[in-house]
């Protein structure tokens, strides 16, 4: 009997270590591997540069219409934008415009 409960006191002191060892493991796989792992951060990082890149030329281009704009909506219109937009309404040309054929 004594040798039995020194087995067993050594068989469940074993038997919590390896589950315990397991638990830790399977946490510390997941921390590098898992969706929100260190792994992930690389690829999280090159998808927000690519987000700022298009951010920036979508402020460029934002720009670009603010300004069209503010040529519009001061009391002066601004005579060549209104003409150009009046033209592409009604798709007039003018005698000495030179038009390009696209594909």
């Amino acid at each position: 009997m004594v040798i039995r409960r020194g087995v067993r006191s050594i068989l469940v002191t074993l038997a919590l270590y390896l589950v315990s060892g397991a638990a830790v493991s399977y946490f510390l796989f997941h921390a590098q591997h898992g969706a929100r792992g260190l792994e992930a951060r690389g690829t999280v990082r090159e998808s927000l540069r690519e987000m700022e890149s298009e951010l920036a030329v979508l402020m460029t281009e934002r720009k670009g219409w603010e300004q069209r704009l503010s040529l519009i909506r001061d009391e002066a219109v601004d005579r060549d934008l209104l003409e150009e937009h009046a033209r592409d309404t009604l798709g007039r040309v003018h005698r000495n415009d030179v038009i390009l054929m696209g594909r």
